[in-house]
């Protein structure tokens, strides 16, 4: 049973390498966002709690920073918790600020950041989290401000309307105090005043759903608008290496046409 094991692991390591080489001579994105999707239905099939699915996908999304290294993208942007998610009972929702508080711990003295010299930081609406989740974000995005090698953007407490509301409200200020005139609005104007403003590539070329469902969820909606979307039916957790791939490679054989 065991050198079948084997046996089967080195063909798998043999088609991912050749699966990797394919990708890199197409062209990968430069800009991917993720949702990540799907704990708490991986940890009900496996017959855990939920919380050890919580804990397995935040332990997916580390890796995944070696793995987009690896193929050369510089940004990614992680929808790790939305404005919905935080209607979630007060049970849930202690194990995943406790949780999420544990990794940013982990992310501020991660020596992977300053090697690869990522520029992390978070969007959404930061005040509905805890005051000590926020101070761990403002000291990571301090230490990491002066990076600009690979984005990493955690978009947590986020939600899509949400921030197109803020945009909308910022926009109104500026034109009743006369700041702005209203001729004068574009694109540009909005793109400019979006959490992800900061970006030298605000708009993913990919964007990859995992667990089976096939919706937005308000992630990027204005962000996303030409994005190619890739809904992979592998829950979070159990997301791997060649599923990225095989999300990159379907990114690959669409004839990318924005409208045009």
């Amino acid at each position: 049973m065991l050198e079948s094991a084997l046996r089967i692991l080195g063909v798998y390591r043999l088609y991912e390498g050749r699966l990797k080489a394919q990708i890199e001579e197409g062209g990968v994105p430069t800009h991917i966002g993720i949702i990540l999707d799907g704990n708490r239905r991986w940890a009900s099939n496996q017959g855990v709690a939920e919380g050890f699915g919580h804990e397995e996908g935040a332990n997916r999304a580390e890796e995944l920073l070696d793995w987009c290294h690896e193929l050369g993208i510089k940004t990614v942007t992680l929808y790790v918790l939305s404005t919905e998610n935080l209607d979630r009972t007060p049970e849930e929702l202690k194990q995943l600020f406790e949780l999420i508080q544990a990794r940013l711990e982990r992310l501020l003295n991660d020596e992977r950041i300053e090697r690869y010299k990522v520029n992390v930081r978070a969007i959404g609406q930061l005040g509905l989290l805890p005051d000590s989740i926020n101070e761990l974000l403002h000291a990571i995005e301090k230490k990491t401000a002066g990076y600009n090698d690979h984005y990493l953007n955690i978009a947590v407490a986020y939600g899509g309307r949400a921030e197109i509301t803020d945009m909308v409200r910022s926009v109104a200020q500026d034109v009743r105090s006369g700041k702005l005139d209203p001729d004068s609005i574009s694109e540009d104007t909005v793109s400019a005043r979006l959490y992800t403003s900061y970006l030298p590539n605000q708009e993913p070329d990919l964007i990859i759903r995992t667990s089976g469902e096939e919706r937005m969820s308000g992630f990027l909606l204005w962000q996303g608008a030409y994005s190619e979307l890739v809904f992979v039916d592998v829950f979070w957790p159990a997301f791997r290496f060649i599923d990225l791939l095989r999300a990159i490679r379907t990114y690959q054989k669409r004839r990318r046409r924005h409208g045009r």
